[in-house]
């Protein structure tokens, strides 16, 4: 872990248009605390399932904030099961429920357009917002387009998505109101050395702690078993010392 924030901070420091490396903040009210790094982890398509949960979820206006309309189950599921895990990158942040309560999306241009743009896209579960996850998946976001290449990161928000639109600005993205509509652009430094390093250390930390939460479940899931199993002997015994 201490190898995965070494490189950050110094990948991230001086020079660099990203103030913080993805570190969590703390919700409101509670005490102020050390930061800690917020695993990001890289999304395959083994985990649609745990996408559309996450997009499930959300209520009418967090979808109408997300897609821009108000997307009905059908139209989230169609969205779920187009997405091109060979072109784009999906990240998440997971609880220790193995939950998926955070979600980005970036979407690299078709093999027939210019590849020096991206879109990103991003969702937080209600529960889990106020912690700053939208931030650290932008940043985590950053750090993938500028390695593949690309020059100008895209969001299209509508103006009335405030947080979004506060995430883009603080990481110095320029803004552009139409209407209800607002496009974001923020223009990417070259890949560098650090850069390559920042992303392997964060793909390294994130499986890290995945895995560490699925033993954890997994033990979790196994306690639970064997106290049903001991609870249905003291309840046999008891009914045969009746």
């Amino acid at each position: 872990m201490l190898y995965a924030s070494s490189i950050l901070k110094a990948s991230l420091g001086a020079g660099s248009f990203l103030k913080a490396p993805m570190l969590e903040s703390r919700p409101p009210g509670e005490p102020a605390q050390q930061p800690v790094l917020v695993p990001i982890r890289s999304i395959g398509p083994g985990e649609r399932e745990r996408i559309a949960r996450h997009l499930l979820d959300l209520d009418v206006h967090d979808r109408y904030l997300r897609f821009g309309y108000s997307a009905s189950d059908e139209q989230v599921q169609r969205y779920v099961d187009a997405l091109d895990f060979d072109r784009d990158e999906m990240f998440g942040i997971y609880n220790r429920r193995l939950e998926l309560i955070a979600m980005a999306h970036v979407a690299f241009a078709p093999a027939d357009q210019p590849n020096d743009c991206a879109e990103f896209g991003v969702s937080v579960a209600k529960h889990a917002r106020g912690r700053g996850y939208g931030a650290r998946l932008f940043e985590r976001a950053v750090v993938t387009a500028r390695n593949e290449g690309v020059g100008m990161l895209f969001i299209h928000a509508l103006s009335e998505n405030a947080a979004m639109l506060k995430i883009a600005r603080k990481a110095g993205a320029t803004v552009v109101r139409s209407g209800s509509e607002s496009e974001a652009h923020l223009q990417l430094p070259q890949a560098t050395f650090d850069s390559r390093m920042s992303e392997i250390a964060l793909d390294h930390f994130a499986e890290v702690d995945f895995q560490l939460k699925t033993r954890a479940k997994q033990f979790w899931s196994f306690l639970a078993s064997v106290q049903e199993v001991r609870s249905g002997v003291r309840a046999a015994r008891d009914k045969s010392a009746q």
